[in-house]
């Protein structure tokens, strides 16, 4: 079959979809964001470096930034949101760099609940099944992937058993670029994306990463810089993968994949993207975001080009509210087209 019409066949509708633009939001400061959370079409949150986040509570209309006190110098590449009052932020950097913070008092106040005791540990993402259990991914230490993970909202953190611990590759790592390295869904599904090895590799555990099961993905591989960066489903078994290599944010190869069976296998999309380091499905489409630009498409075939701002990760709503957000306080909100 004609992987152009398989890849259709995969990930979606092909009737035509109009595909919304970005508006941008007005927020007071120059943090570069990566982290983004949207727990509602009122509510959103952000994170970035020097220790800031950012909150919405009225659809981006107002947003309140603020920085978690002792942790200026932390560059938050991922926040988890549960409504307006209660989040968790996660700061990546090696050793003690790498930290999760809570709040349920709407950014008022911060816990610090865990800080990674690995010299060469250095977390990549944060994702939860529901407000109670999480996984958060680092990359290798002695081999393996460094996974903990919590049951409790926080209150204990603790890394998986070895035997829990996928092995990696030689030079094999995930990078902390989106918070979409790592993606949660349903009660127990969890994937994980890879890159700067000889393979593009994405794991797969159906019950919260007791055991994994791991295949092979046609995205550029070889390169330190490059490899997967984001995935996100649409359902359990629906998904798309985007990322290629970031010091070439114009290049197309080995940038897209698809899947239909929950990640076991992958077909490469034929006429990609250029790099894109986040994806999300919202509603009816798909919306990938990179450092060269956004593109839109209802089937993860025929992509159209939205705009060439720079960002780092998008995410939606199921109804289709969503975000993008990029370097020097860039917000935008996605503006759905008219039907």
């Amino acid at each position: 079959m004609n992987r152009l019409v398989l890849a259709a066949l995969l990930c979606g509708p092909t009737h035509s979809v109009a595909l919304g633009q970005w508006q941008p939001q007005a927020i007071k400061t120059d943090a570069d964001f990566r982290g983004l959370s949207v727990a509602s079409a009122s509510v959103a949150w952000v994170s970035g470096t020097k220790g800031t986040f950012g909150r919405t509570t009225d659809g981006g209309k107002t947003w309140t930034v603020g920085t978690v006190p002792d942790a200026d110098n932390l560059d938050f590449r991922d926040v988890e949101a549960f409504g307006e009052d209660t989040a968790y932020l996660m700061s990546a950097g090696p050793g003690s760099g790498s930290r999760i913070y809570k709040t349920t008092d709407g950014g008022k106040t911060w816990a610090l609940q865990f800080t990674n005791a690995e010299p060469k540990g250095f977390f990549d993402a944060l994702a939860f099944w529901d407000e109670k259990h999480g996984l958060a991914l680092s990359d290798p230490v002695g081999g393996r992937f460094l996974l903990v993970a919590t049951d409790d909202g926080g209150k204990t953190w603790a890394a998986l058993p070895e035997k829990s611990r996928p092995e990696a590759l030689p030079n094999e790592g995930c990078f902390a670029a989106s918070g979409t390295c790592l993606v949660a869904r349903g009660e127990r599904d969890v994937w994980f994306c890879t890159g700067g090895a000889k393979a593009v590799r994405v794991f797969r555990s159906t019950d919260r990463g007791a055991t994994w099961a791991v295949s092979e993905a046609p995205l550029l591989a070889g390169v330190e810089s490059g490899g997967a960066f984001g995935l996100a489903f649409r359902d359990g078994g629906h998904g798309v993968l985007v990322g290629g290599d970031y010091r070439k944010p114009d290049a197309t190869a080995g940038t897209g994949a698809v899947t239909s069976d929950g990640g076991k296998t992958w077909t490469a999309i034929e006429k990609p993207l250029p790099f894109r380091s986040g994806v999300a499905w919202a509603k009816d489409r798909w919306v990938a975001v990179g450092t060269s630009g956004s593109d839109a498409s209802p089937d993860a075939v025929t992509w159209k080009q939205l705009d060439r701002e720079k960002y780092n990760s998008v995410a939606f709503t199921a109804a289709g509210d969503g975000w993008a957000v990029g370097p020097k306080g860039r917000v935008a909100k996605y503006e759905k087209p008219n039907r």
